[in-house]
């Protein structure tokens, strides 16, 4: 038996009683109750819930606008039944049972069976309309919520998830999981203040965990989860009830006053590893607002408004779906939705770290001024991908050797070009840097939500720290080309349009399962620094050629400059690479360059450890330092860049650096080279 609001009647009067019995049959009742009277019962609908051991709902709630009860059941599945039908139903099977009348049911078993179940015949039996079968694992579905057009669930697993209606089917967005250790969610409360409460057991503790501030709110020793209980929150007092050794215990605490004062919120519990700029978005009556997406060791992914004019950093979504650190981001940008026009931002977003785990998402940052951000970011979960889930699934695996455990993702980079008319469907495909010392390339089906592993190659024989996409364009035919760099100091140049274009074909055949290729050796390989490279970027010049820029532990930048040759047989014929030019800048930072940025082919910028940001002049030959700005972030971990175009033309350049901390930086640069100078 469960409860659950009746949409359009009075809470304190009217509810609706679901009740489970034999062959999984799910019954719905209106009971009304009024002072003086005996309660009213009414049979509304009848439903199947799908087969199972354990073959009964849990909890219930309505969406009235749509007409749709949605259900959790004991096996973890969500399920969705139609109800809007119901209503006529039901009142054609009270005028058989009553002659036309209501059916008043006394308050006796006896008189219920011969008004309702003796007659429920006269009712159809609903099938589900969508199943989420297991979405919270075997231990159940705990609660279903619904708030601003969103269902919310929670469950035994540790996690609660977000999901919406569409075209009548149940579509995960997202999942949350909230402080480490609570296993045991049970309800959500959604607060007037914006706060989102969860409410779970730890061990033998009764918790209320703040999503806003990310630590619990009370924590009540009761014995476990495995009891009856109560809680009721209001602006004046909080109240737990539930039973112990067969005693009712009554927690109660009246709201005081808040001693403890936030002067600076954190983003993230640990230092952040990367950092991705999404965009801009303008908003009526606010400055331009930067969207950001930042990867911890605190194991989330954090997507952040930054304004010029607060200089706050607001958190509009949370990502927590790795389980060990976050250490790279990418980004594929789409087209903007129609309905939102300029006002939005819309990218699928790849995040990845320890652990082999890759996920995606899609994001739609939209301008809202009702908001007090002023900007809602709506996260949908796409795919996720695991090394040792994939191992799992290999055919004699007891013959070969077990991909490492600890193996982590360094970086992450999005083949551009993927989605063009070569391609027979619309796949968009990956490059991962990996620590076990290989290259690998993912395929992800968006209309499937699958994410693929394509192509692999272990060249580099030590660990891969950063990977670079880029396309080059020919009359006619396109290449798709790959720049890697290991803790050596090498980096490699590989063609990867041929197993592309052999991965989509096979995808598209095995309907998204195949074995990966093996890629081709690197065109070329450059030893550019004497130990690891930290720091990697590639702008493509007017004239069709590539400049590399790198940069190590040791404290120096290599730029090297490329060309492209194309075989003279069509586009099978492969690519072959010229290195036209080669500069190097020793000692050019006292300690790890770990960001780098090509922002013209004569400027580049240089961020290391040292807490130093460079701009040098690219000249023939040499590199000159133009001038030198230091920045507060320590142990610098990652820099972005991109530049806005002012009043009059002029450019401005921005960038943004993580590490222990986050910080923001605007600048200009010169328009033509000044006159030569001896590097000083």
């Amino acid at each position: 038996l469960s409860w659950a609001p009746r949409p359009g009647l009075p809470p304190d009067t009217a509810a609706a009683l679901l009740a489970s019995g034999p062959d999984g049959e799910m019954l719905w009742l209106d009971v009304t109750h009024r002072a003086g009277q005996a309660p009213r019962v009414r049979l509304m609908g009848r439903y199947l819930l799908p087969p199972c051991k354990q073959r009964w709902h849990t909890c219930a709630a309505f969406l009235p606008q749509e007409g749709l009860l949605i259900c959790g059941d004991r096996r973890g599945s969500l399920l969705l039944f139609p109800c809007s039908s119901s209503l006529g139903w039901a009142a054609e099977s009270t005028s058989i049972v009553n002659g036309g009348t209501d059916a008043v049911v006394e308050n006796s078993s006896n008189d219920l069976e011969d008004s309702c179940l003796l007659h429920k015949g006269a009712l159809p039996l609903e099938s589900p309309l969508s199943v989420l079968f297991g979405l919270h694992g075997k231990t159940g579905v705990t609660s279903v919520t619904i708030h601003r057009g969103y269902i919310y669930s929670t469950g035994r697993d540790g996690v609660y998830r977000q999901l919406r209606l569409q075209d009548q089917q149940l579509e995960v967005l997202q999942k949350h999981r909230p402080c480490k250790g609570l296993q045991w969610i049970e309800e959500l409360h959604f607060t007037s203040d914006g706060d989102l409460l969860v409410l779970g057991f730890h061990a033998d503790n009764f918790v209320v965990w703040s999503s806003r501030t990310g630590e619990n709110i009370h924590c009540i020793p009761c014995g476990g989860g495995h009891r009856s209980w109560s809680y009721c929150s209001s602006p004046l007092a909080e109240a737990f009830a539930f039973i112990k050794s067969g005693d009712v215990m009554l927690y109660r605490r009246k709201a005081e006053p808040l001693q403890q004062q936030v002067l600076l919120a954190s983003l993230h519990g640990r230092a952040i590893t990367c950092v991705r700029r999404l965009g801009a978005l303008d908003v009526p009556g606010r400055a331009t607002l930067n969207v950001f997406v930042t990867g911890s060791e605190d194991t989330t992914a954090c997507v952040l408004l930054l304004s010029e004019n607060s200089r706050a950093a607001v958190p509009l979504a949370r990502l927590s779906d790795h389980i060990s650190s976050v250490r790279t981001l990418a980004f594929a940008t789409g087209p903007v939705d129609e309905g939102f026009g300029d006002k939005s931002l819309s990218a699928l977003l790849f995040s990845a770290g320890g652990r082999a785990q890759i996920e995606c998402y899609q994001l739609l940052c939209t301008g809202d001024t009702t908001s007090e951000s002023a900007v809602t970011c709506q996260v949908t979960h796409l795919a996720s991908h695991r090394l040792d889930k994939h191992w799992e699934q290999k055919k004699n695996r007891h013959k070969l050797v077990k991909m490492d455990p600890e193996t982590r993702y360094m970086s992450l980079s999005v083949v551009p070009g993927t989605s063009t008319k070569q391609l027979p469907t619309p796949w968009k495909f990956l490059a991962a840097a990996c620590s076990d010392g290989s290259v690998r390339i993912f395929g992800l089906l968006e209309a499937a939500r699958k994410l693929v592993l394509v192509a692999e190659s272990f060249h580099h024989q030590r660990c891969v720290l950063k990977v670079e996409a880029f396309l080059h364009s020919g009359p006619g035919r396109e290449r798709h080309l790959l720049c890697s760099a290991a803790t050596d100091g090498s980096v490699a140049f590989w063609d990867i349009t041929g197993p592309i274009m052999d991965a989509a074909d096979s995808l598209q055949q095995t309907e998204g399962e195949i074995q990966p290729l093996a890629l081709d050796p690197p065109l070329v390989t450059i030893m550019a620094h004497s130990c690891g490279v930290n720091s990697l970027h590639i702008l493509e010049t007017a004239e069709g050629r590539f400049l590399v820029a790198s940069g190590s532990d040791d404290g120096s930048i290599h730029v090297c400059l490329l060309e492209v040759a194309l075989g003279r047989s069509g586009a099978a014929a492969g690519s072959c690479l010229q290195v036209l030019e080669r500069v190097c800048r020793p000692c050019a930072h006292a300690a790890h360059v770990t960001g780098i940025r090509l922002l013209r082919p004569d400027l580049l910028l240089s961020a290391s450890v040292d807490q130093r940001l460079t701009l040098w002049d690219r000249r023939p030959g040499e590199l000159v330092p133009l001038s030198t700005t230091f920045f507060h972030v320590p142990d610098l971990a990652e820099l972005d860049c991109w530049e806005v175009a002012e009043a009059g033309g002029k450019l401005q350049y921005y960038c943004v650096l993580c590490g222990q901390g986050l910080e923001m930086l605007r600048g200009t640069a010169p328009s033509k080279s000044p006159p030569q100078e001896a590097p000083q």
